[in-house]
């Protein structure tokens, strides 16, 4: 053949793969994004099943005392025995320095202000209102809680 007559031919584009079976590195990817979703389902069912833990530990324990004056005082025992966790010589504290740091961190005081200021001397009245104690259990279980999570 002479050089004027070579055909010189079209590239011929290749065959795209085909998109199943995946290459190995999306298998790896997968099995990546089901542990790590395992993972995220198994601590949120463990911080799921220690906040009812504790919320039983706080109804049963409040609940076994007999008069509201009892419940007020198991209440403060509980809130004291947590803030040990927040800072070691908080259990020490008494009257509005036991508010303030109950209150600490939270833009409302609830405490300070509200049916928590019966924590101050609440466990020593010979009657203590009921509705006071109820409204007392609503917010120091919210803080108990919060402490023994951290």
């Amino acid at each position: 053949m002479a050089p004027a007559q070579i055909v010189l031919r079209d590239i011929h584009p290749a065959v795209a793969p085909a998109w199943w079976p995946p290459a190995p590195g999306w298998w790896i990817a997968a099995a990546l994004v089901v542990a790590i979703i395992a993972a995220m389902w198994i601590l949120r069912r463990r911080k799921i099943r220690q906040i009812r833990e504790l919320e039983a530990m706080f109804d049963r324990t409040v609940d076994a005392a007999q008069t509201p004056a009892a419940q007020v005082r198991v209440m403060s025992e509980l809130l004291r025995r947590a803030a040990r966790r927040k800072q070691g010589d908080a259990d020490t504290y008494d009257g509005e320095t036991w508010l303030r740091f109950l209150d600490a961190g939270h833009r409302v005081p609830v405490f300070e202000t509200d049916a928590g200021r019966i924590l101050v001397d609440g466990a020593f009245r010979r009657d203590v209102d009921a509705n006071d104690v109820r409204a007392l259990r609503g917010i120091a279980r919210t803080r108990f809680i919060e402490w023994m999570r951290q």
